[in-house]
């Protein structure tokens, strides 16, 4: 019942300000989102593939009004491609993009953001990486699955993400799935209508469930974005009944959230690939990961109490 509270909070402007300056909020981002800049989160890149995780990159910053702005958000992930270029990780660290910043919601936002988006892809594949295309809200979904298709005729490995509490989901799953792309299942974390998601956690599990089984038994590479056990252990099993090797799909899971699970699946021999943010413009990121699990919230509730 408080996700939707949350999710509503995250797009006002009063709640920003009052979170922003609450003396207690940094240090509980900071558990979430490592660092403002490249510099700041290049030593927890480091850290974490030294500990044989891999990673998927985030510049967080949604809130995009102007063509200008959208372009700074290129330039900064081309920045984020050169400072991955000096650490030669290859694919170990890949990149998440958000079409929002790169000006899909401006007039002509969809050509606007295939031209944004366009050379990061390119500056990715030069360096041995690739690019994810985060899902945000349904509406925008048919402009970021043109995109992606678009962008996989020249860099065929351009990944997307679906969201299992849609209803359209299991559908776009059958078509990737048959495409062999690369495809992050996620519950999903904005606040949707009846007409469109399931309300309820339980039917979002099973969708999830249903969704994970075409990815496996597909031509694609499952990517199973979960902190939850049970999704965990199902997908194991989904994929040995499917005959997958341990490299033919990962795990991934959110910087800061179940540590110690990152790193018993990688010890087991399992791609486990740490979504990782950084940015200055980090509220609404913040916001969705209170939404998203209850323990959060309580985390910071707590974090609250405690300091004040």
């Amino acid at each position: 019942m408080l996700g939707p509270v949350i999710l509503a909070a995250s797009r006002s402007d009063k709640m920003r300000r009052l979170i922003s300056a609450a003396p207690v909020t940094k240090p509980v981002v900071d558990r979430f989102i490592p660092g403002e800049t490249v510099d700041q989160v290049v030593p927890i890149i480091k850290d974490l593939t030294s500990k044989g995780l891999e990673l998927t990159m985030d510049v967080v910053g949604e809130d995009i009004t102007t063509p200008e702005q959208a372009a700074a958000a290129r330039d900064a992930y081309l920045a984020l491609v050169d400072h991955l270029r000096e650490l030669d990780l290859g694919t170990r660290a890949e990149m998440s993009v958000k079409l929002s910043m790169f000006g899909q919601a401006l007039e002509g936002g969809h050509e606007l953001a295939l031209a944004n988006v366009r050379p990061v892809v390119e500056a990715a594949a030069a360096i041995g990486t690739t690019v994810t295309l985060d899902a945000e809200d349904h509406t925008t979904l048919d402009s970021m699955f043109a995109i992606h298709e678009e962008l996989r005729k020249d860099f065929p490995q351009t990944g997307c993400v679906i969201q299992a509490y849609l209803f359209r989901t299991e559908a776009d799953a059958r078509r990737l799935a048959e495409s062999g792309s690369r495809v992050r299942v996620v519950k999903g974390a904005y606040k949707e209508p009846a007409e469109v998601a399931y309300q309820q956690k339980a039917e979002t599990d099973k969708a999830y469930v249903r969704i994970l089984k075409i990815l496996m038994e597909g031509e694609g590479y499952p990517m199973i974005g979960s902190h939850d056990p049970r999704i965990i252990s199902i997908a194991q099993e989904l994929a040995r009944k499917a005959g997958r090797k341990l490299d033919e799909y990962e795990f991934q899971m959110l910087y800061g959230i179940r540590s110690d699970e990152h790193l018993r699946l990688a010890a087991e021999g399992h791609r486990m690939r740490v979504y990782t943010a950084y940015g200055t413009d980090w509220y609404g990121y913040f916001m969705r990961r209170l939404a998203e699990k209850p323990a959060n919230l309580v985390f910071f509730l707590r974090s609250m109490i405690t300091r004040g």
